[in-house]
């Protein structure tokens, strides 16, 4: 009957739409199969293409001096739990730094292969040996001693000497004035180049070992440093990074439509910058900027420098383009407006030297404008704590070992050095944690 004619085409026309869906399942499974296989490939590729050189010139590009030979050598073998365990404990911070490095200018960078031809991707490596044992690796700690000692800031540094200082057997407690770790990781680099899982798998580490966390908790406000050496800590290390933007000191910088790139990076998603985003600044952190920018829905996205060129690296300057953002050169803010910033155009003769300004002044027009021009440390901890000296520029007076102007208080990262790298940090932040512990013993 036309019923049961009915009924079989129905039924297989659904066969055939379960059959194509299925062997679409099938085919994308494989093709998620093949992309792991090709990286596992790529990396192991790029370990074979290591010359293991005598003399490792990508060791001495790296601030920290990771062994990198040892770590390939160890990877081709197999040994990925030795791997691993070498690179994390010449660097605690290997995880994050083997994506947020500038390896161009570092190990990849001096990478002898590099001089004629492209350089081993040393990051890549690095990245697949951390980020596969990290969370199954297990972090030897000396028996405790029965000395507290206070970090203050969860930022790269004090991650760093929170775990130095674990392992040699103190009682470390972590104060931060953020609800989650990670200073500038957390709250100044984006989720596409930094995944804030890795933070939270590095909380989960210091958990492990007995580190103590107080979110939350600002030390120069409700208790400050006095306070923490009446409460038996043997000695203090500062870690606070710099949080408060440089200005430009123009008129217009109040206006609201004007914000400072430290403060909408640390939370895009409240911010409703409209289409057309001006940046002035052209550093790593402007970068930053304008991606996060453009991913959260702005059409035009241009960034302006004093300078003929751009101040970041070079990779994410390209990225920053691919992005879709704009570059203008030779601009000197002037004042900004409810329509836009206004700058002067610098004059620069053949050579690139300047020769001066033009007078005629230009209007852009834009919804926001994001300062980058970056920042520099709080002032709470110097007006709270008597004897602890800073420099005119606000960053913390120390000796070569972190030792500040107050004995038992030590300090490195952003808050001395100024902004720099994770890995100055986390190099820096090794000598510091030495000289903490010979101080205490």
């Amino acid at each position: 009957s036309i019923h049961e004619v009915r009924i079989l085409i129905t039924g297989f026309l659904c066969a055939m739409m379960w059959t194509k869906i299925i062997v679409y399942k099938i085919q994308q499974c494989s093709k998620q199969r093949k992309e792991g296989i090709v990286m596992a490939v790529h990396v192991i590729d790029e370990a074979n293409r290591c010359l293991n050189c005598k003399k490792p010139m990508c060791q001495q590009g790296c601030p920290i001096h990771t062994p990198i030979p040892k770590m390939i050598e160890a990877f081709k073998e197999g040994d990925l739990n030795r791997a691993g365990d070498m690179i994390f404990a010449n660097n605690p911070m290997s995880l994050v730094c083997s994506l947020v490095c500038n390896h161009e200018n570092q190990c990849e960078g001096h990478c002898i292969l590099g001089r004629k031809g492209q350089p081993v991707h040393i990051s890549s490596i690095e990245n697949y040996i951390s980020d596969t044992i990290f969370d199954k690796m297990k972090i030897e700690c000396q028996p405790r001693n029965g000395k507290k000692v206070a970090v203050i800031g969860a930022g790269p540094a004090g991650i760093t000497i929170a775990i130095l200082l674990t392992k040699k057997g103190y009682s470390v407690t972590i104060f931060d004035s953020k609800d989650k770790i990670g200073g500038v990781l957390q709250y100044g680099i984006p989720a596409f180049r930094l995944p804030k899982t890795i933070l939270d798998r590095y909380k989960k580490k210091l958990l492990e070992i007995g580190v103590k966390i107080r979110p939350n908790t600002a030390i120069g406000t409700a208790l400050e440093i006095k306070d923490l050496f009446r409460d038996g800590y043997e000695s203090i290390f500062i870690g606070t990074g710099v949080w408060r933007p440089k200005t430009l000191g123009v008129k217009g910088e109040s206006l609201g439509n004007v914000h400072y790139a430290i403060d909408y990076l640390a939370n895009p998603d409240a911010y409703d910058l409209g289409e057309r985003v001006a940046i002035i600044g052209m550093g790593n952190s402007a970068m930053d900027v304008a991606r996060t920018v453009i991913r959260h829905g702005a059409r035009e996205v241009t960034l302006y420098a004093r300078g003929l060129a751009s101040n970041a690296s070079e990779h994410e300057t390209a990225y920053a383009r691919l992005d879709g953002a704009a570059f203008e050169f030779g601009k000197q803010i002037a004042e900004i407006t409810d329509d836009g910033p206004v700058f002067e155009n610098i004059l620069y003769d053949e050579e690139g030297n300047q020769t001066g300004v033009d007078e005629k002044m230009e209007q852009i027009y834009a919804d926001s404008t994001i300062i980058s021009i970056s920042q520099g440390p709080k002032s709470k901890l110097v007006n709270t704590t008597e004897g602890l000296k800073a420099s005119p520029n606000g960053l913390l007076m120390t000796d070569e070992n972190g030792q500040t102007t107050i004995p038992g208080i030590f300090a490195s990262g952003d808050v001395v050095l100024g902004a720099r790298t994770v890995v100055e940090a986390a190099a820096y932040s090794k000598v510091v944690a030495e000289a903490m512990d010979e101080y205490m013993r």
